[in-house]
């Protein structure tokens, strides 16, 4: 009886034991050669950069070391596209390494049918609308070629689908050129939709097996992106996109800066 007077001994809650963990973005190796082996693509002579990079890429989602990355990027396909466009992206302009795109309007020209031209990497898209806009310049009419235009970047592959480029990108452009193929708005210039609708993208990695599926193409341009190739890597790239001609005779246009 009144036993419940009776003191009681006070609950002593435990205290949740929380596990930090420690922030290590000490060697990005393991990185460099993720991305190498996915894309192709080499930092082996900008490690510190890539460090840097890599290193603002994982704080910016929390993510507290390399390792932790290469863990999520392995099962998070999202992620993994975020890093690749994250480290691919480039800048070109319009017209550039001209020489290349006017060989190629002649050879469209002396074609009897229809073309098939790949742009392998399209970036931005100035290359493969450089091409349209060379070939609508020449007379050869919008139904003999299609032109595809392939990027690992998706971020890259929307600003191409835009259109829409600073003063910087078009500055190898004639005023006539300008004038009729583009709609200013302030600074900003507009491709209009008679060029764009000749370039067709994908978002595609040259060393993905799916590549193939693009099929093959009468012309190939893929220039600067051997760059940031090591020269084992340089020889598959080559390779892979020698099978992809229609005709194997046909050399493959290549950057200047490209060495093979």
């Amino acid at each position: 009886m009144f036993s419940f007077f009776k003191k009681k001994k006070p609950i002593v809650e435990k205290e949740e034991v929380k596990v930090v963990e420690l922030t290590d973005y000490s060697d990005v190796t393991k990185i460099a050669e993720y991305f190498k082996n996915e894309t192709g693509v080499t930092f082996d002579k900008q490690i510190n950069i890539l460090t840097n990079k890599v290193m603002t890429f994982c704080r910016q989602r929390e993510i507290i070391s390399f390792e932790k990355l290469l863990s999520i990027v392995d099962s998070d396909a999202k992620i993994k596209q975020e890093l690749i466009d994250y480290l691919t992206t480039n800048e070109t302009f319009f017209y550039r390494e001209f020489r290349q795109v006017a060989q190629l309007v002649e050879l469209v020209k002396a074609c009897v049918g229809n073309v098939d031209i790949l742009c392998a990497p399209s970036a931005t898209g100035e290359e493969p609308y450089s091409i349209a806009i060379a070939l609508l310049e020449a007379g050869v009419i919008p139904s003999k070629f299609k032109i595809v235009g392939i990027d690992i970047n998706s971020d890259a592959l929307d600003r191409a689908g835009e259109a829409i480029y600073k003063e910087r990108n078009i500055r190898n452009l004639s005023a006539e050129i300008l004038d009729k193929y583009f709609d200013k708005h302030g600074e900003q210039y507009a491709l209009k939709n008679s060029v764009k609708s000749l370039v067709t993208f994908e978002l595609a990695n040259l060393f993905d097996p799916s590549f193939l599926n693009l099929g093959k193409f009468d012309f190939i341009f893929s220039r600067n992106m051997f760059i940031y190739f090591d020269a084992p890597t340089k020889i598959k790239a080559k390779n892979i996109l020698e099978s992809m001609r229609k005709n194997s005779h046909q050399e493959i246009f290549f950057g200047h800066a490209d060495q093979l």
